[in-house]
């Protein structure tokens, strides 16, 4: 693999700053790996903003994933926070590996976010138990139970 290119992070749009470090942070364990605010110009460009924005910029990192949250404090935050559909093209997604599912829904709903009980499937060929939950704004967490690692 040519050295041309190295991962950075994940951008996570949030409504709530504070609320997605807790849960984030708190809930999920990820640890601060800095912050970073900008205003105006060329980064209202290159975000397609207008030229008053604001944005604050928290980065997260947990086994070798880093996060950067962001929060438009100055032309605020768009949209709904329902989870995209998975077969809508772009970032539907990010996997984490539990040792318990029970554990993991609890924690991720005492931390704000919401389990999908209708995703909730076993996989017997990969002795793995699955769910999808999100985080306080509509982003999918896949949680897996498993013994193996059916992608290594």
């Amino acid at each position: 693999m040519s050295a041309f290119l190295y991962t950075m992070h994940v951008g996570i749009c949030v409504r709530d700053l504070d609320r997605s470090i807790r849960f984030y942070r708190d809930g999920l364990g990820f640890a601060d790996a800095g912050r970073l605010q900008v205003e105006g110009e060329p980064t209202a460009t290159m975000l397609g903003l207008a030229s008053d924005m604001l944005l604050d910029a928290v980065y997260l990192e947990r086994d070798g994933l880093r996060i950067e949250l962001l929060a438009y404090p100055r032309t605020g935050t768009v949209g709904l926070a329902d989870p995209r559909p998975m077969n809508q093209p772009g970032f539907t997604h990010f996997a984490v590996r539990v040792s318990s599912i029970e554990e993991a829904t609890s924690r991720i709903e005492a931390f704000g976010g919401r389990v999908l009980p209708s995703t909730r499937v076993h996989n017997p060929e990969f002795e793995a138990h699955l769910v999808y939950a999100t985080d306080p704004d509509g982003t999918r967490i896949e949680l897996v139970e498993t013994p193996n690692d059916p992608t290594r």
